[in-house]
């Protein structure tokens, strides 16, 4: 098994080497954002009655901040942070525009990570809510 290594740069006259380099191992991270995760959507399925009067729709999950937003189809929407592991939007026609399958995927912008090769913020996996 081949193990991978990163070089970060430390206060410009060292160079750490870490194993794996991602924001788990590297402590140089910690102001990094870990990429969001869905793990369900509550109701999994809406009328397109309930959409038009502007049905909340839950996102259960983790890794969710303040700057996570919702993207329904392509369309981003701000999204009510309850806790780490809930978000909440208001669905409406606008974004929704009749019966189908719609994707859901929740978005975080990467956070301060400068140059210490760290990953930060992304895009979950989508989650395919019904509309009837």
């Amino acid at each position: 098994m081949l193990s991978r290594f990163c070089t970060l740069p430390f206060l410009g006259l060292l160079a750490i080497s870490l194993l794996g380099c991602n924001n788990t191992l590297n402590p140089l991270c910690s102001s990094a954002r870990p990429a969001p995760v869905i793990g369900s959507l509550s109701p999994s399925t809406l009328s397109f009655a309930q959409v038009q009067q502007g049905a909340t729709l839950t996102i259960d999950g983790s890794h969710f901040v303040s700057a996570s937003e919702v993207m329904v189809n392509t369309t981003p929407l701000a999204a009510t942070v309850v806790s780490s592991q809930e978000l909440q939007i208001q669905l409406s026609s606008d974004v929704i525009s009749g019966p189908g399958t719609v994707k859901i995927a929740v978005t975080t912008p990467g956070g301060n990570t400068s140059d210490l090769g760290c990953t930060s913020g992304g895009t979950s996996t989508a989650l395919t809510l019904n509309i009837n």
